[in-house]
């Protein structure tokens, strides 16, 4: 099918999804939605029935032979997707693909549109508190209000996405790199409220010990990339502070300029340089692609 026929694709991860994945795809032939998108399903390396019941409808299924990762299924899906504009849907039934048709709308206007959850949609109790300090890590660094950072219902640009695909983990958190990257580079974000329901069939993957310490340190990486002197200047600012301070009174009380206050200095001074030659290679990085 050629890209004409199709208003955008819809690229749906699954990874041991057997319970899910039917029911979610039933409700989208049922509505016709596979006359509309172009629908690829990703099994990312299942172990239980999740491809031989996607084989079953009108869909594109495409294998990895071991698990990559969620964002890695979703470069897969990406990079084979025919349309302009691409969309990100949950395999687990917790989102009603009827969203589907305003975020391909809205992606005529925007280049990203994010469906966040409304205040009744169902979330795991014990990763609230983890949430909330990954979305005021992320609001500092990025100088502004975070959307649903890590939604599971989105859209983009395809050539935009593509562009920035480079720098997205294979892991769980594309979707709260996406967002970054996004609002870092200026483009243009839309959201809109949707209700998600409990998921269908097993747990989530996603633990918040392992997986949320990985999320801190992929806010860090990415800021890095994007902003690199948002960490070492203010870095510079307090180690030369320091030494100032130790150096003048050292003055003061002992009546010399103390090595220690001088080596503090120094370091500040090693760090704000390090930072702008940082910028210099992360602007050169992000035109990759």
């Amino acid at each position: 099918m050629s890209e004409s026929i199709h208003q955008a694709s819809v690229i749906i991860p699954a990874y041991n999804e057997q319970t899910g994945i039917g029911p979610l795809l039933e409700k989208m032939i049922a509505e016709g939605l596979n006359e509309r998108y172009q629908i690829i399903v990703i099994d990312d390396g299942s172990t239980d029935d999740t491809a031989n019941i996607v084989s079953k409808y009108p869909v594109t299924l495409l294998r990895h032979g071991t698990n990559k990762g969620y964002g890695a299924s979703l470069k897969t899906g990406i990079r084979k997707a025919r349309c302009s504009k691409v969309m990100m849907l949950d395999s687990d039934g917790q989102h009603d693909p009827v969203y589907l048709q305003q975020v391909c709308t809205l992606l005529d206007d925007y280049d990203m549109v994010i469906g966040e959850r409304d205040q009744s949609s169902h979330q795991v109790g014990n990763r609230q508190g983890g949430k909330w300090i990954i979305r005021k890590t992320g609001e500092m660094l990025v100088d502004q209000a975070l959307p649903d950072y890590n939604s599971g219902l989105r859209g983009f640009q395809r050539e935009l996405i593509l562009n920035l695909l480079h720098l997205m983990p294979n892991g769980f958190s594309f979707s709260t790199t996406s967002t970054l990257a996004f609002l870092k580079e200026g483009y243009s974000i839309a959201t809109f409220p949707i209700h998600v329901a409990k998921r269908i069939g097993r747990s989530s993957n996603v633990k918040f010990m392992k997986d949320g310490s990985k999320t801190m340190l992929l806010l860090l990486r990415i800021i890095m990339l994007f902003n690199p002197l948002k960490v070492f200047f203010p870095g510079s600012i307090l180690f030369t502070v320091m030494g100032l301070i130790w150096g003048i009174h050292g003055f003061i009380v002992f009546g010399r300029f103390p090595n220690s206050g001088t080596i503090l200095i120094s370091l500040g001074m090693f760090l704000f340089f390090f930072g702008l030659l940082a910028d210099q290679i992360a602007i050169l990085n992000r035109k990759r692609g």
